[in-house]
């Protein structure tokens, strides 16, 4: 311990009332000591899921591909491929997968027999690097109800003669009560809680696919997760904070894409007021572009409703551009000046000024636009606002999510030796840190600090005060700012690509990181800034996708940089090639898996189809890793440290001895 001797003379006192005698404190130091060499556990990362539900939960169940080795590890010489894999679907999708098989088993009392002894077998392996402490937890968590008799077959010794009809008769009993498809299920449950010791969510739960608030309420079921804020989850967050700036932008996404399930579904929130002003102010103005693009999964909008989905479509985006330029003057900090584009354009000419040069414009019939006060709401753009802001801080769903993210996200995270990042740390050219004049000029780490501190600001600031305005400004500065850590972009081009007819006027210039990144130099020099000084550290981050049919590699800056966002999104695929990365890292090392596209829940269950997925064995330790490289491993060892001197104390009888002895 780092303390003088009279506080920790006071923190030895305190830790007796835990550990009151010798006996107390040299159990738990057998016990630390001896969990310290158990393997480290595996940890799951994913990133940019962006809606895509159905592949996210997919690739969770089966741990990318993780269960699926288990299974063939334990049966591959027993039992044939088909019914191995029938085994995996059954453990990702067990209630599912129950009512297919059921109709088709002759006997069934078998069946139920030799798949619970084989599930068994599967889970009696992931359970093995744990403690039965924490094994007892799992079960207690995932398998209520049956976690005690689960728990005793994980234990049990077939060898053993004066037990063996005892284990027979468990089988029997579950069986004969017609418990087998529930217990069947609930070691299933075990089976992918033990399977992933932590998941790391590295940024944009958000956006593009169809239902992320799914996607919200299964990570809310993990018990040990950490989560990155994406630019697409900041503004979500804005959003559920009141942000005008950031409802009309989120509202923007969902309607350009027909992506209005999460919305209206998800989270309850209904765009009749908006539906309504849009068809009256926009009955007679020419919306060819603004018509919806591509996403036609959900059922709530069918494909007739496409002209009113384009009227909301110009609705939205002319008030998001009003309440964009709002924000801009009211922080001038934020140096985003050049994005004020509704006074530079020419309605006449229809033509807008954009960085100095003159572009045409698909559209320039803005009835609502004020020549005068361009950035100014109408009454009734105002009435609508004020409806979506009270709709969108009402939704209970949104509220429980976006309270979720501030409650176990943060800008970054440092975990294991690795840093976690969704954007960028942003850099010079030179690969210097950036001061961010946004940020009080802040750099490096105290950049995300800051970043971190003031968005927290936008949701749990007093209603009403000025911390509460200048922290919902900043989630919205987060998603789209010049330089943002979470942006990474100078610019996020949406009036352009809307509007403008030129294509170069879209281009979204990258922030220096991603030109610097491929430099192991400066690699180590940001994962010092965050105080990773070793070998094995790394940055792992999202956001920009890896266009591997085109060469790119997710590995770079000789392994010191991973990225791990490779086109989850269908939106993405085509120019990724593949239907993201995921990253697995346990005792034997570092593991990134490419994957193919899923072809759906539905297929999965019935043909047993898995996503495929192109494993690489990134980086092999050459030791097993085991809890004592950890940072829990360091924190147990500092623990054994101080119940180390407290021994010395009971034995020299300077503290005294308290309870049995």
């Amino acid at each position: 311990m780092s303390l003088s001797t009279s506080q920790s003379r006071k923190y030895l006192i305190q830790l007796a009332k835990s550990y009151p005698n010798r006996h107390a404190v040299t159990s738990e130091i057998i016990n630390l000591s001896a969990i310290l060499d158990l393997p480290k556990g595996t940890e799951h990362f994913m990133s940019d899921i962006h809606g895509e539900h159905e592949a996210f939960l997919h690739i969770r169940r089966n741990a990318s591909g993780v269960i699926r080795k288990k299974v063939d590890l334990l049966f591959s010489n027993t039992v044939t491929a088909r019914e191995r894999a029938e085994l995996a679907t059954l453990i990702y999708y067990p209630k599912e997968k129950l009512d297919e098989l059921r109709p088709t088993v002759t006997d069934l009392d078998d069946w139920y027999r030799v798949t619970l002894m084989r599930l068994l077998e599967v889970c009696r392996l992931v359970s093995s690097k744990y403690t039965r402490s924490k094994v007892r937890k799992h079960l207690a968590r995932t398998a209520a109800g049956y976690d005690y008799i689960i728990n005793e077959l994980l234990n049990n010794d077939y060898d053993t003669v004066n037990k063996d009809q005892y284990y027979e008769n468990i089988y029997n009993t579950i069986i004969r009560t017609g418990a087998a498809e529930e217990f069947i299920v609930a070691v299933c449950a075990a089976i992918k809680s033990l399977v992933v010791d932590h998941l790391h969510i590295v940024g944009d739960i958000y956006d593009r696919g169809p239902r992320a608030d799914i996607i919200l309420d299964e990570l809310m079921k993990e018990s040990s997760l950490d989560i990155q804020w994406g630019n697409h989850d900041v503004l979500w967050m804005g959003a559920a904070a009141g942000s005008r700036t950031c409802i009309a932008t989120v509202l923007n996404h969902s309607i350009t894409y027909k992506n209005l399930d999460v919305v209206e579904i998800g989270y309850g929130i209904s765009l009749r007021p908006l539906t309504l002003f849009a068809n009256e102010v926009y009955a007679a103005s020419d919306v060819s572009s603004y018509m919806p693009k591509g996403n036609t999964q959900g059922d709530f909008w069918a494909h007739d409703d496409d002209l009113a989905i384009a009227r909301m479509h110009k609705a939205i985006s002319i008030i998001q551009f009003k309440l964009e330029g709002q924000t801009i003057l009211r922080n001038p900090d934020f140096g985003m000046e050049s994005r004020l584009l509704l006074d530079k354009i020419d309605p006449t000419a229809g033509t807008v000024t954009v960085d100095g040069n003159m572009y045409s414009l698909k559209d320039h019939d803005f009835p609502t636009v004020s020549p005068e006060n361009p950035y100014a709401l109408t009454d009734r753009e105002c009435e609508v606002m004020q409806y979506l802001k009270n709709a969108f801080m009402r939704s209970e769903k949104l509220q429980r999510h976006a309270h979720f993210l501030f409650e176990k996200g943060e800008m970054y995270t440092v975990f294991n030796g690795n840093l976690l990042f969704h954007g960028c740390i942003p850099l010079t050219e030179e690969g210097a840190f950036m001061p961010l004049a946004a940020a009080g000029g802040k750099r490096g780490k105290a950049l995300m600090d800051y970043c971190d501190r003031i968005a927290r600001l936008g949701y749990f600031a007093k209603e009403g005060t000025p911390a509460r305005q200048q922290g919902k400004d900043f989630l919205w500065f987060l998603w789209c700012g010049r330089n943002s850590p979470l942006c990474a972009r100078t610019k996020i081009a949406t009036f352009e690509r809307l509007l403008v007819v030129d294509s170069a006027a879209w281009e979204e210039p990258k922030n220096a990181y991603y030109r610097c990144w491929d430099d192991p130099a400066i690699a180590n020099r940001i994962l010092e800034e965050f105080g990773l000084t070793e070998d094995r550290c790394h940055i792992v981050n999202g956001h920009i996708p890896v266009r591997r049919k085109q060469g790119e590699d997710p590995v770079k800056a000789d392994g010191k940089v991973i990225v791990i966002d490779g086109g989850f999104c269908k939106a993405y695929q085509p120019a990724t090639g593949i239907a993201g990365y995921t990253l697995i890292y346990n005792a034997e090392g570092i593991r990134i898996s490419a994957h193919e596209p899923f072809s759906g829940t539905q297929d999965a269950i019935r043909n047993n189809t898995d996503i495929l997925s192109d494993t690489v064995v990134f980086e092999h330790t050459a030791r097993k890793l085991r809890v004592r490289d950890t940072d829990t491993g360091r924190v147990l060892q500092e623990k054994i440290a101080d119940l180390t001197l407290l021994l010395q104390e009971f034995e020299q009888g300077t503290i005294k001895e308290t309870g049995n002895r």
